[in-house]
């Protein structure tokens, strides 16, 4: 009998351990799905606004009295720039390239540094 209790706890553990790692892997294919609907809402944003500013710059909307005075290079200024972003947000989402490991350590070391100050608080704080 204790040597089916003993196959039922190893099994309980395995059980735990499995679900544990298909909770994990869900978590992480879950905020995968979310980046990766970021990145085209993202992308959606791009294409729209730079279509209406095109055709804004081509005199559609005003019949060319406004945007006749724009130089033609600004035309440019804003899908080159956010084209930019909009590729360091798909080589983020799609390659796993993150920029972000200095705020990482930073975020580490304050972290670190806040809870030395609690604990040094709730140290003096019991003393009194």
């Amino acid at each position: 009998m204790s040597s089916k209790r003993g196959l039922q706890k190893i099994s309980n553990e395995k059980y735990f351990k499995m679900n544990h790692r298909d909770e994990e892997k869900y978590e992480r294919v879950k905020k995968q799905i979310q980046n990766e609907k970021g990145w085209y809402s993202h992308l959606f944003a791009y294409i729209f606004f730079c279509a209406a500013e095109q055709l804004f710059y081509a005199g559609v909307f005003d019949g060319g009295e406004f945007t006749s005075y724009i130089p033609f290079w600004a035309r440019l200024i804003t899908p080159v720039l956010w084209g930019i972003g909009l590729l360091m947000h798909w080589l983020y989402v799609f390659k796993k390239v993150h920029y972000n490991s200095f705020y990482k350590k930073w975020e580490e070391r304050k972290i670190q540094e806040y809870m030395e100050s609690e604990e040094e608080d709730s140290v003096s704080n019991s003393k009194k």
